[in-house]
């Protein structure tokens, strides 16, 4: 399960999947600065875990993870939790020609993994609030 010490805020809700712990920590600290609730799962089954049991306005969902898959995550949550966006961000040329979107019903986006924080803060501001408007 993931680390309750990882939740923040209490407007947005987000989770993000990723395996790079430093990364992961660098765009939850610029999220929470903005307010925003985020928790971090490191693979699939903390990520399914926590979407299980708790409502999620935003996933930022690394395309490859050390454990499990991220399109198993992404469809898991489109069932579970339909108004749920997710934001795929990768550092590979996977799905570069855009047919992600044809993948995953509930992708808004689709970045590399060096975008900078507060381009990705942007995205989640603009569709969380699209998903608490569903």
């Amino acid at each position: 399960m993931p680390d309750g010490s990882d939740v923040y805020g209490d407007e947005t809700t987000v989770l993000i999947v990723e395996s790079v712990p430093e990364l992961a920590v660098l765009w939850r600290n610029h999220l929470a600065r903005k307010g925003m609730t985020v928790t971090i799962a490191r693979g699939q089954h903390d990520a399914t875990s926590f979407i299980s049991e708790n409502p999620v306005d935003i996933i930022i969902l690394d395309l490859v993870l050390d454990e499990g898959s991220a399109l198993a995550i992404s469809d898991f949550a489109n069932y579970r939790r339909p108004d749920t966006r997710v934001i795929f961000v990768t550092n590979t040329t996977f799905f570069s020609d855009g047919s992600i979107f044809a993948h995953s019903a509930n992708a808004r986006a689709f970045v590399q993994s060096n975008t900078p924080p507060e381009d990705l803060a942007a995205m989640v501001a603009h569709y969380g609030s699209e998903s608490r408007a569903s």
